[in-house]
């Protein structure tokens, strides 16, 4: 339990020191990560395959064109904090995918879901390769037999991906 505690308090003091001081929805000319990646990297224990993936600039462009809230399911399955802070308009809060309490809201929240629906996992809690909620989320989707997944591709973290670029956030809930 206090490691649990530890671990939140990190991501907070992260966030606090690291990601707040830039402004939301301001574009950062250059990059605090530039060093990192920006490329789609699929390791060999990845859950997923490339056609699996959607950019950040996809799903922007598809909120951007108003398409209709019942084409796809948007879950987020990161932590609550940076939910709040700011999440995907529309995105439905289910917790932490390395949880074994977020992964049975997903469950849950999944039952009444058709399987062939378009659901669009995200996280951005961390970079893309060391998120430890997406995988989970994924495998119990999959296991559950959604034929129809994408994951969001987010190479940094949320607030370098998706809000310092513009695309439109919701705060709260």
């Amino acid at each position: 339990m206090k490691e649990k505690k530890s671990f939140k308090l990190t991501l907070i003091l992260f966030y606090l020191a690291v990601l707040s001081p830039f402004s939301y929805g301001e574009t950062v000319k250059k990059d605090i990560f530039s060093s990192e990646s920006e490329e789609l990297e699929i390791g060999s224990t990845d859950p997923w395959k490339k056609e699996d993936v959607m950019s950040t600039q996809s799903l922007a462009d598809a909120l951007k064109q108003k398409m209709d809230k019942t084409d796809f399911i948007l879950i987020h399955v990161g932590f609550s904090f940076l939910y709040k802070a700011g999440h995907i308009p529309g995105s439905i809060y289910v917790g932490p995918g390395k949880d074994p309490e977020g992964i049975e809201t997903l469950k849950k929240s999944s039952e009444g879901f058709p399987k062939e629906k378009l659901i669009i996992l995200y996280c951005g809690c961390c970079p893309w390769n060391q998120c430890p909620n997406i995988r989970p989320a994924f495998n119990t989707l999959k296991e559950l037999h959604f034929n129809n997944l994408k994951i969001l591709f987010i190479p940094h973290d949320f607030a370098q991906d998706w809000i310092r670029k513009g695309y439109p956030v919701e705060k709260g809930r």
